[in-house]
Formats: C-alpha cells, sequence, structure tokens
C-alpha cells in the first residue's frame, strides 16, 4: 500500500499534466475541425465534414504539401539511418579519434532547427552562388530558388541533423553485440561483409525500428527547418504539412480548416508510424 500510494503522488501530477496539455487540447480541435470557428469568436457553428470536403477538394494547397511531404520523409528517412549507421561503424572501429569523431558528428543535433536553416540558407545562397561562379557552374546557383533544389536543400539539412542523432542510437546497438558472435564469424572465415550482413545487421535490427521511427515521425513534422531554410518557396511549392497548417490559422485566418488540416495530418502520421512499427518488428522476428 505505502509503494502504490508513493506511485501515485508521482503518476497523478503527470497524467494531470498531459490530460490538460494533449487530451483536452486534442478534442476540442477535433471538435473545431467541424465547426467554421475564425479563432476569435466563441460563436461557432457546426458545417460538417465541410472543412475535411474543403481541404482536399480540386487544386488543394493541402494535398501538394502533403506529396512534398511524403517524398521528403522518405528520402529523408533512408539518408538519414543509412549515414547514421555507416557513422556509427566508423566510430565503433577502435580508432584513436573516435571520442573525437562522436562529438564532432553528434553536434548539428545540439543545434536549433531555426539557427540550422538560417545557417544553411546562408551556405546555398551564399557559400554556393561563390563556388559557382569561381568554378563557372551554374549548377551551384540559386540553390533555393526551384523545387528540386529546395527539395535537396531540405533533405540535405535533415540528413546533417539527425545522422548524428541517429548514430548515437546504432552504436548502442553495435557496442551490445556478443564479442563471441564476431569471433566465431572470423573463425568460420567470414569477411568484413559478410560480418556486416549477417551479424552485425541482424543483431542491430530493433535499433533500426526505434531509427525509422525517430526519422519518420520527425521527417512528417518538420516545421523549423522548413520555415527557416525555404519559407515554403517558391511558390510554396516547398511547403511542408506542419508549414502549410500555421499559414493556414495564423496567415489566412483559417482556424476550422487549419483543424481539419492538423487532424487528418495526426491521423496520418499515427497510422504510418504503428504501420513502420508494426512491419520492423515482423522483420526483426524474421531475422
Amino acid at each position: 500500500m505505502k509503494k502504490s500510494k508513493v506511485m501515485y503522488f508521482f503518476m497523478v501530477p503527470v497524467l494531470f499534466a498531459f490530460f490538460v496539455v494533449v487530451i483536452i487540447p486534442a478534442v476540442l480541435g477535433i471538435y473545431y475541425s467541424f465547426t467554421d470557428w475564425n479563432g476569435i469568436d466563441n460563436s461557432a457553428k457546426f458545417v460538417g465534414i465541410s472543412n475535411y470536403v474543403a481541404i482536399f477538394k480540386g487544386n488543394s494547397d493541402f494535398v501538394t504539401a502533403f506529396i512534398f511531404t511524403a517524398k521528403f520523409s522518405i528520402v529523408s528517412v533512408v539518408l538519414i539511418n543509412l549515414i547514421g549507421f555507416g557513422l556509427a561503424l566508423l566510430v565503433t572501429r577502435g580508432m584513436k579519434t573516435s571520442s573525437l569523431l562522436r562529438s564532432i558528428f553528434f553536434m548539428p543535433n545540439m543545434i536549433g532547427g531555426l539557427i540550422l536553416g538560417f545557417i544553411w540558407q546562408f551556405i546555398f545562397t551564399k557559400a554556393f552562388d561563390s563556388i559557382g561562379t569561381a568554378l563557372g557552374c551554374n549548377f551551384f546557383k540559386g540553390w533555393l530558388s526551384t523545387t528540386s533544389t529546395g527539395f535537396w536543400g531540405l533533405v540535405i539539412l535533415m540528413s546533417w541533423q539527425m545522422s548524428g542523432y541517429m548514430m548515437v542510437v546504432y552504436i548502442a546497438a553495435i557496442e551490445g553485440i556478443p564479442e563471441n558472435l564476431i569471433e566465431a564469424a572470423e573463425i568460420d572465415g567470414a569477411n568484413s561483409f559478410q560480418k556486416l550482413t549477417k551479424v552485425i545487421i541482424p543483431m542491430v535490427a530493433p535499433a533500426f525500428t526505434v531509427g525509422f521511427f525517430l526519422t519518420l515521425s520527425n521527417s512528417f513534422k518538420l516545421y523549423d527547418q522548413n520555415l527557416s531554410l525555404t519559407a515554403g518557396g517558391p511558390y510554396a511549392s516547398t511547403e511542408m504539412l506542419a508549414l502549410n497548417i500555421y499559414n493556414s490559422a495564423f496567415v489566412y485566418n483559417k482556424f476550422s480548416i487549419a483543424q481539419a488540416k492538423a487532424v487528418v495530418f495526426l491521423i496520418t502520421v499515427a497510422v504510418i508510424t504503428l504501420t513502420q512499427l508494426s512491419f520492423s518488428k515482423k522483420r526483426e522476428v524474421e531475422m
């Protein structure tokens, strides 16, 4: 009984905060998505599913942002996890500079998203332009002025920031592999590639589940880097879902429309991440 009282003493405040900060706003948000609420008046009329119909109707900016975000998330998830896993393999080889390299690779993750966006904006607009002028190569010029280069600019920024974090996850998994498995593979004559594919990757499978989950959810919810790097330009062609929802609410004052978008956004992220987790868990069992 005493242990239960201590448990409830710590648990109740947390549950109360979660209920007030998460549950109540979520329920109210779902309610307002079925109204014509403008964010100011208390009088909100019930309009049914008209807001949901509007966000998918015709040449919808929400659909465009959704497709762009989906493409960005797929490319980012693959690159971030590949780079993160590669860095983890590099720094676990027993080099003298491993500790220094770990700090350097992880450092971008400690910088805020807005600051990173402005740093890379300077690199893409000033540094790349100078390189292009010096080399006489137009490839480096105007990197944030087109949809395709703006897309890759966002991918580069996200990969540069998140790879170090994923590296830490994979380092923990690699260092947790029993040494006798590696030694047994070496005794059996396995080369480096065979040890990687037959021993290391199967043993690191649970870490891949965590890595894919984190990068997928973070990629879909990306906002601050998108705002500071491209601000959705040119002509909203690089506008991602979070920025699109923000603009609908606080730029165009369409709060009910923005709330409907947010509900669809929530459901989409939940379905995708839960599906990915389920698929990854099955792969772990197979490995």
